[in-house]
């Protein structure tokens, strides 16, 4: 339904800027350059000026110079020229411009038209979905959201820069880090190790952490978790969607006070436990983590809170424990393929919050006996190619032969564990080992002898 007195206007347009801006183009090679950094093929209003620009990039992509002759020739050859307004209109264009010197503000006034009349067509289509009742009222508001961040991404001008003009910027970062003396760029894990070969959880990276059952996942989430919000006091998010709250936060309880979780649970704590116990819940009462307990989280839902706590509370990284329950909403699609569309959107929405998310992730059974690689992750190949980092949490097993069990850990004891960075879209690879403190699930970087 259009809004009162919008129903007969034309939508907004410079048919002048539009000449103008493709009469540059045929005037002068570099122009067409100039012009691409903001416009695109459909950009135009009239649908002659559209296939003027279109046949003009297809001259250029030939490393033929565009010109009225060249230009027509090509809409002749692809049966457009009565659509362009015939040889007529081609020729005109070049007497619009005197020159093509304010080619970058004319091709910025049609590009700013062409977004008006795109925010024009999603508001039709929103406003259309409004009214149908089949659908839900969240997947229209994800919908809104996702058209209009696409319009916004799409829109981002491309460009080059000197070297000389890149130079002072960089001297100045590295100035920077001189005076401060921080040693990551990035939100640091908490994990020495690790941090020196990321730098830290860097801002848009897409970070998937993945191992097989009972190896700690949720426990090295959380422990990172603790690590930035207890001891770093940046804000910080942690979405469960296998663990209730309460048991997270339990986790964290003994993690701080060393006790073991099973004394806690159960209950089996001894008086003089209990000064450790509040030191512990005083530092977590200040630690700005906020957790989200959302079984059965559909995908919808979860990018909905993402941006709501992100623009609540500030928070600088989120963790999601884990991919494999996040449910699509298309959920008659094969599952590799629901998992394909939830990668991408959760890399998406890392880029769109400009924050690193952590993914936890399933590996394949295969990956127990073995050292996981890239191939090893669980539903699809999509996540490997999306995600900008990957680690993967590995302990060779000792299997009693007899048997065939695994021998039971004594729970006091701390458990080498490998941290692999297998994937790192900006920096090294490597091995980063670990002690996993069973009885208080917790990981601490591996004390080095020496």
């Amino acid at each position: 339904m259009a809004a009162p007195g919008l129903k007969d206007k034309i939508p907004p347009h410079d048919d002048e800027a539009e000449r103008a801006v493709l009469g540059a183009m045929l005037m002068d090679a570099d122009a067409i350059g100039a012009a691409m950094q903001y416009l695109r093929a459909g950009d135009f209003y009239s649908n002659a000026n559209n296939r003027v620009f279109e046949a003009i990039l297809g001259v250029y992509d030939k490393s033929v110079k565009a010109d009225i002759l060249t230009v027509t020739g090509e809409l002749r050859q692809s049966g457009k020229l009565d659509e362009a307004g015939g040889s007529a209109y081609v020729s005109s264009l070049t007497s619009v411009v005197p020159s093509s010197a304010n080619i970058e503000y004319y091709a910025k006034t049609v590009q700013s038209y062409a977004l008006r009349r795109a925010l024009l067509r999603v508001s039709g289509e929103i406003s259309a979905k409004i009214f149908n009742e089949s659908m839900e009222s969240r997947m229209i508001l994800e919908e809104t959201q996702q058209r209009i961040f696409e319009l916004s991404d799409n829109r981002q001008a491309f460009s080059y820069q000197s070297v000389k003009a890149l130079l002072p910027g960089a001297i100045q970062i590295i100035e920077n880090q001189f005076k401060t003396k921080k040693e990551y760029t990035g939100i640091p894990s908490g994990y020495d190790d690790l941090d020196k070969l990321t730098s830290g959880f860097q801002p848009s990276e897409f970070i998937i952490i993945g191992a097989r059952p009972s190896i700690g996942k949720t426990a090295l989430a959380l422990s990172m978790a603790a690590n930035i919000t207890i001891k770093k006091k940046i804000p910080a998010a942690f979405f469960t969607l296998e663990m209730p709250a309460m048991a997270l936060v339990q986790r964290l309880i003994s993690m701080e006070t060393r006790i073991g979780s099973e004394l806690l649970r159960t209950g089996f704590i001894k008086t003089s436990d209990f000064p450790a116990i509040l030191a512990a819940a005083g530092d977590i009462n200040e630690a700005p983590l906020f957790i989200m307990d959302m079984p059965n989280m559909k995908l919808l839902d979860l990018r909905a809170q993402a941006r709501r706590i992100r623009s609540r509370e500030n928070v600088g990284i989120i963790f999601i424990d884990y991919l494999g329950l996040i449910s699509s909403e298309n959920s008659h699609m094969p599952r590799y393929e629901q998992m394909s569309e939830i990668s991408r959107s959760l890399k998406s929405l890392a880029r769109e919050l400009n924050i690193p998310i952590v993914v936890l992730c399933q590996l394949v059974r295969e990956a127990e006996k073995e050292r996981p690689n890239l191939s090893s992750i669980r539903d699809t190949g999509s996540i490997e190619q999306d995600a900008d980092v990957v680690m993967f949490l590995h302990r060779e097993r000792e299997y009693d032969k007899k048997n065939g069990e695994q021998p039971a850990a004594n729970p006091g004891e701390g458990i080498k564990t490998s941290l692999i960075l297998a994937k790192q879209r900006n920096g090294p690879v490597g091995t980063v080992d670990l002690t996993f403190m069973s009885k208080y699930a917790k990981f601490e970087s591996m004390i080095k002898k020496n």
